[in-house]
């Protein structure tokens, strides 16, 4: 029965901000649906009744002023891996249980990480505006971009998703090194024919596209700033799925305008979209897309469904499957 299903805080149904109906139609099967607006424009009749909280797109933010309406809220279930939008501890200290959705985002996001790379490599979205310019008469000689086979790829982060991305470059028979805190086994590199780099300053020397694939941590703020681009080669590419704080953009900025490195192509960045105004925005050599890594019907799909998941097992008191537990 339709009144007997827990209750859920989701951002919106539908619109641009909101689920898309097949989506919602999936925590539809086991929760009841309060949308953000409408709780607050009656938090009283709605908060005590939610008993779990979908984060979809970082939406709703679970900030300490919207989890005082929810007192009988039992877990968040954020979409993705990345929890740097969430303050665990302080979640965990209210009795709310915190889950994420790892191992679902990967392939969509090493898809992405090499499409990034393709097509500043290749100067694909700079052909199709030749392409479609009615004033295009012939095409430049001049119009050329870098070669990806056989190149050096460096990747950053060797996790599942850095793992997939050297996956997918064996097949574009790219020499792969890659930075870790621990390093993969050696059935791990022989399978890809990686080679670990336990010096950062050593891949970024070496590599003629640097993919950064990590968590974003206090270690991994700024971990690529002015220092570690002045040791790129200046024909290298900057690929960053991770976060936008990692790299210092105003640094990279810079790199950018005077040719120290090549190119940057990002997927994320710090705010997201960037004001209008931003310098990234109006550089040639910057392909910048709108943190779109999961926006796959299939992972999107298989995302809610873990959201699910693990909101369920919440409710019920059971183990959840994906709980996030900070060391």
């Amino acid at each position: 029965m339709e009144e007997e299903k827990p209750w859920a805080l989701v951002s919106e149904l539908g619109g641009d901000h909101g689920y898309l109906e097949e989506l919602a139609d999936i925590v539809k099967r086991h929760f009841q649906l309060v949308g953000y607006s409408e709780l607050l424009r009656n938090p009283a009749l709605h908060g005590p009744k939610i008993q779990a909280l979908f984060i979809w797109k970082y939406f709703p933010a679970a900030e300490p002023s919207l989890l005082r309406l929810l007192p009988s809220l039992k877990v968040v279930a954020s979409g993705g891996v990345g929890v740097d939008h969430l303050d665990v501890p302080f979640i965990n200290g209210l009795g709310v249980k915190v889950a994420n959705t790892p191992g679902v985002v990967s392939d969509a996001s090493a898809d992405l990480a090499m499409g990034l790379l393709l097509a500043s490599a290749r100067k694909i979205l700079d052909g199709h505006r030749i392409a479609v310019d009615p004033n295009t008469i012939h095409i430049p000689q001049s119009f050329m971009g870098v070669e990806v086979t056989g190149s050096t790829l460096g990747i950053v982060g060797m996790g599942e998703i850095g793992y997939k991305i050297a996956q997918r470059s064996k097949g574009f028979e790219m020499k792969i090194l890659y930075h870790n805190r621990t390093r993969r086994s050696a059935d791990d590199e022989q399978a890809v024919g990686a080679a670990y780099c336990r010096s950062l300053d050593d891949l970024l020397r070496r590599s003629d596209f640097v993919a950064i694939v990590v968590k974003l941590t206090s270690d991994t703020t700024g971990l690529i700033g002015r220092r570690e681009l002045s040791l790129m080669k200046p024909t290298a590419t900057l690929v960053n799925i991770s976060r936008g704080q990692v790299v210092d953009q105003d640094a990279l900025v810079e790199a950018l305008q005077s040719g120290r490195i090549r190119a940057a192509a990002l997927d994320v960045t710090h705010p997201e979209p960037l004001p209008r105004d931003h310098p990234l925005l109006g550089l040639p050599n910057a392909l910048i897309t709108p943190h779109i890594g999961i926006n796959t019907y299939d992972t999107a799909r298989r995302i809610v469904e873990k959201m699910v998941e693990n909101a369920v097992a919440a409710v019920k008191g059971l183990p959840v499957p994906n709980e996030v537990k900070l060391q």
